[in-house]
């Protein structure tokens, strides 16, 4: 008996030892594990060239998987009307599709490529004049502009004699630079030029691939979606893979409505800009139209990244101009924001504008133009997914979800799983007062 009993409790000793066991060898793992990614990514500089070069080699399917994501709209847009003109006609319902499916790619991408093409024809000539005066009439413009500020300022003055200084010592240093730093560069200048426009033959080259590869996937684009989700519901739980694909699902709205509605309102904008510049009959109007049409797709802060240089351009023009340039954007952007923004994005996102300017801002710091551009989609994915988990967690514990419910909670009461909140509280103490003082004086 007494061994049996030395049995059971040796038993019962290790099986309690078990679990810590696991829990140990686990964390042990994980620290290795979370070492050896730190030490890839910070101290093995070949996995960075391998990733890049990676990058290099997929450029064309990505280009292809972005054209394809763009056009399909469109290509679903002419499907929707000509695929039942081509069932009357044709008897074969799958030649039928495929037909409407070949004819509605190519007319989509015709379509972007004559935009495209008239846009150039306009704005190419026209920003080319445009930059050809700036450059003719800068120098001019910026001795009138020197003119017009030494009207304001004696001469006698302290500020003219600084402002001399200045600009005394901003042409010295010029000079200087130009003499020790330009041009012994010049052959690295050259040289960085020829890169460049190798790069951007590459880039061309990637991007005919490219349209290829949309094809070919556009043409097959429910086979993909159909493999795509073979594979989660095969490698994930049921609950997991609804999940995910739930989720990829809203993903895809997230970033379609954002995209396709910013590059609109950008547009709007463009044309909205060149109408009133071109009424108030300011200098570079096309020029300033453009930039401030492309920067309106960065949010928040695009508009006035694209203001401050076109009012510097107006400026050195006339002062008078810039500063009514200045009025005309700030009311533009007051009617973007407040009407035609809300009106063509809706609530796309779901984001606070907090949560905009967080995503702009450590997207564009991680990323550059291009993570200012695509961290609110994203983020507002990233957003979307942490919500839903704490919502699922929230559900499971029998707790309310709306976030108003917590702004004046004050604790938890465990016993009667409820949240208790300040102000009710302090109601309960206040009416509970009057009672204690009339026992109290009944005493």
């Amino acid at each position: 008996m007494e061994e049996n009993n030395k049995k059971s409790e040796n038993q019962k000793a290790n099986w309690n030892i078990k679990p810590y066991l696991a829990m140990g060898l686990t964390a042990f793992i994980v620290i290795v594990a979370c070492i050896s990614v730190f030490f890839l990514i910070y101290r093995y500089t070949g996995l960075t060239e391998l990733w890049n070069k990676l990058l290099g080699i997929l450029q064309p399917i990505t280009i292809g998987l972005i054209i394809a994501y763009l056009v399909n709209p469109i290509v679903k847009f002419e499907e929707k009307y000509l695929l039942p003109l081509l069932k009357k006609k044709i008897k074969n319902p799958k030649r039928a599709e495929k037909l409407s499916r070949g004819a509605s790619i190519l007319g989509a991408l015709v379509f972007v490529g004559l935009i495209i093409g008239v846009l150039l024809q306009m704005v190419i000539p026209e920003l080319y004049r445009s930059i050809e005066k700036m450059i003719v009439d800068l120098p001019k413009q910026v001795n009138s502009f020197m003119d017009w500020a030494e009207s304001y300022i004696d001469e006698d003055s302290k500020l003219a004699k600084y402002l001399e200084q200045g600009l005394q010592q901003g042409i010295t240093f010029f000079e200087d630079w130009a003499k020790t730093e330009f041009l012994p560069q010049t052959k690295n200048i050259i040289t960085s030029l020829t890169t460049g426009v190798i790069s951007v033959v590459k880039v061309l080259f990637n991007v005919v691939i490219g349209i290829i590869i949309s094809v070919y996937v556009l043409m097959s684009k429910e086979t993909f979606v159909g493999q795509a989700k073979k594979l989660v519901y095969a490698l994930f739980p049921a609950k997991q893979a609804n999940v995910i694909v739930h989720t990829v699902h809203k993903s895809n709205k997230i970033f379609g409505g954002f995209i396709s509605g910013k590059i609109l309102d950008s547009l709007i904008i463009g044309i909205i800009c060149f109408i009133g510049l071109s009424i108030l009959k300011m200098p570079y109007t096309l020029l300033v139209s453009v930039i401030v049409g492309v920067t309106n797709i960065i949010p928040f802060f695009g508009p006035y990244l694209g203001a401050v240089p076109s009012a510097i351009l107006i400026a050195l023009s006339s002062p008078l101009y810039g500063l009514y340039f200045v009025i005309f954007i700030l009311v533009l952007q007051q009617i973007d924001g407040n009407i035609i923004g809300p009106k063509i994005l809706g609530d796309s996102t779901g984001l606070t504008s907090f949560w905009v300017v967080f995503a702009i801002l450590a997207g564009g710091g991680l990323f550059g133009v291009p993570g200012m551009i695509m961290g609110v989609p994203v983020f507002a994915v990233i957003y979307y997914i942490i919500r839903n988990m704490i919502n699922h967690v929230l559900e499971r514990k029998k707790l309310p979800k709306e976030t108003k419910d917590y702004i004046d909670v004050r604790r938890l009461n465990i016993e009667k799983h409820e949240l208790e909140h300040w102000e009710k509280m302090t109601k309960a103490k206040v009416e509970s007062k009057p009672e204690e003082d009339s026992e109290e004086s009944g005493k």
